[in-house]
């Protein structure tokens, strides 16, 4: 059996341990070890994106709306963007972002406006509903990510920032791995 699976009471199994000793049962020829950690990363997504989609919805917005208000509301005063600088924030495509651009402004969230430094171009500004917006949902938010971490101790929860980052290092480079 998998070091850390056979040592634990049924009551403290959660669910990636009891698929790891079922493939280990099914694979033994495999080292499943992985599961250990992806898998509970995996879990762990799904359960924050329903947090953050209950929190948006409380506010009237999608999670890619949250997405772009914030990127316009971490760039502070005046709260201006290119679109250019929303797509490397966000991470879509042009047509979409300017799409949900239209869509945002149809709605009193942002407003576009000539780019003071380039006639041709616009750039993007939050508006003061927009401000209103994000400013509740990003302290909800907020408040419903420290509940969920409350029960790791500060060291714990700085500990595995720490390791997170780490793993996450090799997909945010801007160099990708093997290059």
């Amino acid at each position: 059996m998998q070091e850390g699976v056979a040592m634990r009471d049924e009551r403290d199994q959660d669910e990636v341990d009891r698929l790891v000793e079922a493939w280990h049962k099914e694979r033994p020829d495999l080292d499943v070890q992985p599961l250990q950690v992806l898998s509970r990363v995996s879990r762990l997504a799904r359960h924050l994106d329903r947090a953050r989609r209950a929190v948006f919805v409380a506010h009237e917005l999608e999670g890619w709306e949250f997405d772009v208000l914030t990127a316009l509301r971490r760039a502070g005063a005046p709260y201006r963007l290119s679109p250019g600088l929303l797509l490397r924030a966000t991470l879509v495509t042009s047509g979409t972002m300017t799409n949900r651009i239209d869509r945002l402004a149809a709605a009193g969230l942002v407003e576009r406006h000539p780019d003071p430094q380039d006639k041709r171009g616009v750039q993007v500004r939050l508006t003061e509903a927009g401000m209103t917006r994000v400013d509740a949902a990003f302290a909800d938010l907020l408040a419903r990510e420290h509940a969920i971490l409350e029960t790791l101790p500060p060291a714990d929860r700085d500990a595995l920032a720490g390791l997170l980052r780490n793993l996450l290092l090799q997909f945010d480079s801007p160099e990708p791995p093997g290059h």
